[in-house]
């Protein structure tokens, strides 16, 4: 059914995995156990040994030479060097010695020249470039799909992602796919559509036994069959069903706290239930622990509340929003609804962020108040219409694609106005943008008509780098279809398109490429930004 053809562009003497899969050069042993908790211990108390001075003399961890202490901080993480330098002086000297820095950089890239000095500034500079996709040169490996049809969904988790198209699930592990042998894992135990495609930790589930898989997720899908699967090692692990009808969107998150999390999902019968992954059995019997009643139209999007994980908000197709205490007693089902309201437009997206509700409909952005219903700002508006919307809980900015063009939102900003005013317009697009994907570095986006997938810096909404969805010579024999989904974590992005003889997916690790977007006039070329601002040394 598959055919798989590998494109790997790597420089001479690269032989580094990905990002994920970065290992540390040096012993994890050389300074003791015992030396590195006392150290991180003293870093939490020198503010009170300065500020409460003893009579007796005391030795404090600032009394070591600076040499020692960078030494000793080179084991430790990005986060915590930041918690350091903000300690006190001496250890702000301590953490941005540029010996830390030299260890960070060699650690992740040991192949890129080095500058004398300014080594910290160098390190952050390229670890935003690479973030960003300020390079012409990524890690690029292609994968041909004789299925010639949508792809629906997309997932990059780890060192895998997951596709799917039609009733089909398809799971690819990178390392095997970059080294050329078959890791491609094909799920059919569906047999319609697959509406919705959700990673949740596996430590929720009854099948969480050993602290090791602590980190392991689980998939969970749900499908116009009426059913809802979670897989996990590669097969269905449990199959719960009791909609009437499509199963057409999941929780984004699940509700609750404890071991009674739950999971939430609509259907095309109007209804929200509740599912508990911790039961067992096969089957998963007894997994089924409420049905709320109250939407009259097919549920189309839910979103769990940010500051109460137990409300979960959910959108019809007829524009109505309910708000559900999914703590009430089951006795009471039909009254656990405390809230309701609607909104203008057909449905696009909705996102929780702490007490506010964010849903984008018909050609605008409405925060709405989950504690009182109440609309609070207009955050956008967009006409004819919008095509998707995405935000970022860490930064007031948001983002809405529409026909030909992206805009970027102060939310700030139009807080004071009536007339909400993007503060970017993102060009260089063709039809609707459908696909936006939003982290603290980057703003991505696409469209089943676009054949580029444009990249943006998130704070300025500059463009950094526009590339082809698929390689370009892949592109000659394509049929016109451009991007069908993505999926973006990190330095990496998959990208799925397909035409009318197969389909074609497209990894990209921009983790160690080194030839910086240059400056060119032509359409897709980046055209906003000099790359020598984030160069890492050129030549």
């Amino acid at each position: 059914m598959l055919k798989q053809e590998t494109k790997v562009r790597e420089r001479e003497g690269k032989k580094q995995k990905t990002e994920g899969n970065q290992q540390r050069g040096e012993p994890a042993l050389v300074i003791p156990i015992l030396i590195l908790l006392i150290f991180l211990y003293a870093v939490t108390k020198v503010e009170e040994m300065e500020a409460e001075p003893s009579t007796t003399t005391t030795t404090r961890i600032t009394d070591l030479n600076e040499d020692s202490l960078a030494h000793c901080a080179t084991y430790l993480s990005l986060q915590d060097l930041s918690n350091l330098a903000t300690t006190c002086k001496s250890l702000k000297r301590v953490a941005y010695s540029d010996s830390i820095w030299q260890h960070c950089f060699r650690e992740h890239w040991p192949h890129e020249l080095l500058q004398t000095s300014g080594l910290r500034e160098a390190y952050l500079k390229r670890r935003v470039a690479v973030q960003q996709f300020k390079f012409v040169d990524p890690l690029v490996a292609a994968l041909y799909v004789t299925n010639a049809r949508p792809f629906d969904h997309m997932i990059l988790d780890k060192n895998d992602f997951t596709f799917s198209q039609g009733s089909f699930i398809q799971m690819t592990n990178i390392d095997s796919f970059l080294n050329g042998r078959d890791g491609l894992t094909v799920l059919s135990d569906h047999n319609a559509r697959i509406t919705c495609m959700r990673l949740f930790p596996l430590s929720e589930t009854s099948l969480f036994q050993r602290d090791i898989q602590r980190k392991e997720n689980v998939l969970v899908t749900s499908s116009c069959d009426h059913s809802i699967r979670l897989w996990w090692k590669g097969s269905c692990q449990r199959c719960f069903r009791g909609h009437n009808g499509p199963v057409l969107t999941l929780s984004d998150k699940l509700l609750g706290d404890g071991s009674a999390k739950v999971l939430a999902s609509g259907g095309e019968d109007g209804t929200v239930r509740l599912w508990s992954l911790s039961s067992s059995g096969k089957r998963g019997q007894h997994a089924l622990k409420a049905t709320l009643y109250g939407h009259e139209k097919p549920i189309k999007l839910m979103s769990v509340a940010g500051h109460r994980t137990s409300l979960l908000a959910t959108i019809s197709k007829d524009s109505k929003v309910r708000v559900w205490d999914t703590t009430t007693s089951s006795a009471l089902r039909l009254s656990c609804c405390v809230g309701m309201t609607s909104v203008p437009g057909t449905p696009v997206d909705v996102k929780c962020h702490e007490s506010l509700l964010y849903v984008a409909a018909g050609s605008s952005v409405i925060a709405i108040d989950l504690r009182t219903m109440q609309k609070v700002i207009t955050a956008a508006i967009y006409q004819p219409k919008l095509c998707s919307f995405a935000m970022l809980p860490s930064k007031p900015l948001i983002c809405t694609g529409g026909i030909d063009k992206a805009m970027l939102w102060d939310i700030r900003i139009n807080q004071e106005t009536l007339k909400p005013e993007p503060v970017a317009e993102l060009d260089g697009h063709t039809g609707p943008v459908t696909l936006l994907h939003m982290d603290p570095y980057k703003i991505v986006t696409g469209g089943a008509e676009n054949f580029y997938i444009n990249v943006w810096e998130m704070d300025t909404g500059t463009q950094t780098n526009s590339f082809i969805c698929c390689p370009s010579d892949a592109a000659s024999s394509s049929s016109g279809v451009g991007c069908s989904t993505m999926a973006v974590n990190g330095t990496r992005i998959v990208t799925a398109s397909y035409g009318e003889e197969h389909g074609l997916v497209c990894f990209r690790d921009f983790f160690n490429a080194t030839c910086a977007v240059s400056k060119r006039e032509d359409v897709h070329a980046s055209k906003f930004w000099d790359p020598q601002s984030y160069s890492d040394g050129d030549p």
